[in-house]
Order: structure tokens, then sequence, then C-alpha cells
């Protein structure tokens, strides 16, 4: 379980990018958090992590506060979370198989990893999740040799070789087109609960959030503004997150996004027949 008191951030001459965030994360959820751009989702994720360092308040996971933690226990903690980037962050010169395998640094002596010697039960358990992400046939492929939803795809397989106690999830569809988002995000979604494995989710897709997420958290300017189940997330509650908008016009709009993108993919299966 995650627990955040009283988390806040500030930078020198700049308004606070969190304040006093308190938030608990139970085992096994997955929670989608949505806000305007500043509005400190970022931060948030980073604080927990100490990518950034809180200004003040504690983040515990489990009985451990790691905003307290030196930086040797923090390299030890940092190995009980795993971290999906927007940008994917892999090694684009290494194989897809290095790039998972990379997600077992923080066990092996350097030594294994400088010579890329891991031990077999790692090499075994990087084959199954790529079997799992569907990118078994690209174990021996360089990274930059693939397409956006399948380094996303590595990097879900690369923070999963952790074998984390919590998801850290920043962005993850903003590179990727519509149908490719929701493939990535019905993957993570059910390997969360195939594991039990609590998930923060920053997403700026409303719609995507709703459609996936168990939880909602909106933030505005540093504060969280909602809290509840996606049904919940009324116009009034996006007009408290996101300010004034015509919410029903942008909901059609997704869906009949949505509805051409499903006629498309029934034009390709019977052309394909």
């Amino acid at each position: 379980m995650l627990h955040l008191e009283g988390l806040s951030k500030s930078y020198a001459g700049g308004d606070p990018a969190l304040s006093d965030v308190t938030l608990t994360v139970p085992k096994g959820e997955i929670l989608g958090l949505i806000g305007p751009s500043g509005a400190g989702k970022s931060t948030l994720i980073r604080c927990i992590n100490r990518l950034v360092e809180p200004t003040t308040g504690a983040v515990r996971l489990g009985d451990e506060d790691l905003a307290q933690l030196g930086k040797t226990d923090l390299r030890r903690a940092r190995r009980r979370i795993g971290m999906i980037f927007q940008e994917y962050a892999l090694v684009e010169r290494l194989t897809v198989m290095e790039n998972v395998l990379s997600g077992r640094l923080g066990y092996v002596p350097f030594w294994r990893s400088f010579l890329r010697r891991y031990p077999a039960r790692d090499v075994q358990q990087a084959y199954r999740l790529l079997d799992r992400v569907g990118l078994m046939d690209k174990a021996d492929s360089r990274a930059d040799a693939l397409s956006g939803g399948q380094r996303q795809r590595v990097g879900i397989a690369r923070a999963l070789a952790q074998e984390p106690e919590l998801l850290l999830v920043d962005e993850p569809t903003a590179s990727l087109d519509p149908k490719t988002s929701r493939q990535i995000m019905r993957l993570i979604t059910e390997i969360c609960q195939e594991r039990g494995l609590p998930a923060i989710v920053n997403i700026h897709d409303v719609p995507l959030a709703q459609q996936f997420m168990q939880r909602i958290v909106g933030l505005r300017a540093g504060r969280i503004v909602f809290d509840g189940a996606p049904s919940e997330l009324t116009e009034d509650a996006l007009t408290t997150i996101y300010g004034a908008e015509d919410w029903n016009a942008m909901r059609k709009g997704d869906a009949d996004q949505a509805e051409a993108e499903a006629d498309a993919q029934r034009r390709l299966e019977a052309i394909a027949q």
C-alpha cells in the first residue's frame, strides 16, 4: 500500500507545484491522475520515487517512508517501484531483451550488468514478460527498430522485471494513436489486476481514464480537487478540475472517433477475408 501524507513541493521563486497532497492507494488499485498541464501530475509521480525531492510530507510504501531515506537505502527502495515513461526511456542501440533485463540492474552485481551476463532466472523471466506483452518475436531486435506501441510494451516489461510493489506510469499514451493507446492501457490494467499490483497512471486523456481506471484523482494547481470513481466524473467535476468546457461535445467527439476506428477495422477484416 502507498500512503502520501501532506506531500508538498515548492520551487524557488515559483508557485507550489504540490500543496498538502494526502492520498492512499491500496494493493491492487489502479488510480488515474488527471488535470490540466501544470497541475502537478508528473511532479507527484516523481516525488514518490524521489526523482524530484519533496519539500515536505511523507511517502510511505508499506512501512517505509521513502522521503526520509538516504542515498543507499533509496537505491534499494527504488527497486520496489516500477516506472513506465511517456518517451519510453529505452536504450535505443540495445536489443529488446537487453532493455527488459535492465530492469534487473538494481539486483545484480555491476560486473554482470557490464558484461550483460544476467542470471538464468532473470533471462527466463524476461522471456516470460516479453511473451506477456506480445513481443516474443522481437527479443533480438534493436529498440530503435520498433514502433511507438512496441517501445511502450518494452517499457512495461522492463518495469515488471523489477518485480515491483508499485507501478508509476507517466502519460503512457501521449505519443500513441487512439487505437494503440487503448491497447496499451488495456495491457497495463490487465497486468496490474493479474498481479494485484497498485498503480498510479498520469493520463491526459479523460475518456481513456474513465474507461480503464478504477479510481480517478483530479489535480488543479497542485491540489486534489476530485477523488472518486470514474462514474462520478460529472460535468461539474470536470469543470472543477479543468475549467469551463462543453464536455458533452467532447465526449460525443471521442465516441464518434472510436466508432470510426472500429468501422475501419471491420473494413480491413472484411478485405482480409
